[in-house]
């Protein structure tokens, strides 16, 4: 399987990272086209203290933890709109933006793009791939409303940077990777644990009613 992950301006850097990560780990996904914007790079140095403005195939594969000779992730310059992502004639199974920024977003929405993120994601969309896109903002404003509803209508998962908490998550890493497992379920990658909520079955008094004196 082969993806192109993109990481813009927004807040939450390590859900790119452990995205990564585990697209790594799957055994399933073979190369990830790696895409950054010029702002990702500096809300990596602010949330996770790491340098990646001239990252290159060895600085990136020591971030995530890979050999340094491993050939899994693959960088394109924001710019190079001459690279894989950028036609349709390429075959691959997705697209996934994360975080995405409200900019990103409203440009991918419009049509008007101007990067290889923005070409990537159009195409991902004319060729009826699976494209996810997580948002982190707040709060949403009409505008950023209508960009997210005009791209689920044209086929786009939108997967906020909401992580739920009946997991009883213990750390960061955990609540993030919960979210993690959400993404990588939409795009069709199999991951270590399951994210598929299982029921409760309900107490015996659980829902008996309450009389007030």
């Amino acid at each position: 399987m082969e993806f192109t992950l993109a990481i813009t301006g927004a807040s939450g850097s390590i859900y790119a990272q452990r995205t990564l990560v585990h697209m790594a780990a799957s055994g399933v996904v073979e190369r990830i086209n790696l895409i950054m914007s010029e702002a990702a790079t500096t809300v990596a140095r602010v949330e996770l203290g790491v340098d990646l403005t001239h990252a290159d195939k060895t600085s990136i594969n020591q971030w995530l933890g890979l050999p340094r000779d491993s050939r899994l992730v693959h960088l394109h310059r924001l710019d190079n709109m001459a690279a894989r992502p950028s036609s349709g004639s390429h075959p691959q199974e997705g697209m996934v933006i994360v975080p995405c920024s409200m900019g990103t977003l409203g440009a991918i929405a419009s049509g008007a793009g101007t990067n290889l993120i923005h070409r990537a994601a159009d195409v991902t969309l004319k060729e009826s791939r699976k494209l996810v896109l997580v948002p982190r903002e707040t709060p949403y404003n009409a505008i950023h409303l209508e960009n997210m509803l005009r791209l689920s209508r044209a086929g786009a998962h939108i997967i906020p940077a909401s992580p739920g908490f009946y997991h009883r998550p213990q750390t960061i890493e955990a609540l993030v990777d919960h979210l993690v497992f959400r993404i990588l379920d939409h795009l069709g990658v199999p991951h270590s644990r399951s994210t598929q909520w299982q029921g409760l079955k309900a107490q015996a008094n659980e829902f008996a009613s309450v009389s007030e004196d």
